[in-house]
């Protein structure tokens, strides 16, 4: 298989990446032909993903902005994928201009593409890093330069929870995270749920077993798991609902029915 020249050296071409199936889903072109297999796979399954994953991207949009809103002015982006439009650091230094993003991925395509994209943008950084080690993260060189521990920070856990499993402890993972955050500080957190939205059971199902035979797990879990990441922080206001009811910019009776799918909400670190 042919690499592109885009592509880091190591790469692994036979394997898919959840970060690159997910920027199939929003019409990107920084993916593999294996993670368009992988993608269309599940498409099959589940049309509506595409609709899905955009919603996502307006929820964490608008969390963002929020976030300003509030005073928070660093944000860290823990699973933040390859950078499209609209990126944290673009809405957020939109509103703020002096505003911090620190950008968190294990995936060399997604490192590599957001290196180049914030090249020459100041007040900005990509670590190469695992949410599985949130200490590492804590401890890096980015981390130590760019967010500074007394001042609140957003953290941004965006479509990401999902793909730890229970025996990974994503929830003592949060909790470690949150603990090294200053007072104020914010949870950004979407997540995969069969709680509500239109998938059937069956359709959620296979979306799993495809993820499941590309070598990643995807864990869609209930409302009440998802509110246990929340724990230490204050819900914010309308706390945890589907995509399409956080904090929506306009109408939403004829949204797209796949736009409430999922869980998301923002809690403050009293």
């Amino acid at each position: 298989m042919e690499r592109p020249t885009w592509a880091p050296q190591g790469i692994d071409l036979s394997v898919p990446s959840v970060s690159r199936v997910y920027d199939y889903y929003l019409g990107g072109s920084h993916n593999f032909e294996v993670d368009r297999i992988t993608a269309r796979r599940a498409l099959e399954a589940f049309p509506g993903i595409p609709k899905i994953v955009q919603a996502n991207r307006a929820f964490m949009r608008r969390a963002v902005r929020y976030a300003v809103e509030c005073g928070v002015t660093q944000f860290l982006d823990i699973g933040s994928g390859i950078p499209t439009f609209g990126s944290v650091h673009e809405v957020a230094r939109q509103a703020a201009p002096d505003a911090r993003v620190l950008y968190v991925d294990n995936d060399p395509v997604a490192v590599a593409h957001s290196r180049a994209v914030l090249r020459g943008v100041p007040g900005t950084g990509i670590l190469t890093a695992d949410l599985r080690e949130p200490e590492a993260i804590l401890a890096s060189r980015e981390a130590r330069e760019l967010l500074d521990p007394r001042r609140p920070t957003a953290l941004l856990l965006v479509a990401v929870l999902h793909y730890l499993d229970d025996e990974e402890k994503p929830h003592e993972r949060v909790a470690a995270l949150r603990d090294a955050l200053a007072p104020g500080s914010l949870l950004v957190l979407s997540h995969a749920s069969a709680d509500n939205g239109p998938g059937t059971a069956e359709q959620c199902g296979q979306v799993v077993e495809v993820y499941r035979d590309g070598g990643s797990r995807l864990v869609l879990r209930a409302e009440s798991e998802v509110a246990r990441f929340f724990e230490g922080f204050e819900p914010v206001d309308p706390g945890l609902v589907p995509m399409g009811r956080w904090r929506p910019d306009g109408q939403i009776e004829d949204e797209d029915p796949m736009a409430f799918s999922g869980i998301v909400g923002v809690g403050r670190k009293a």
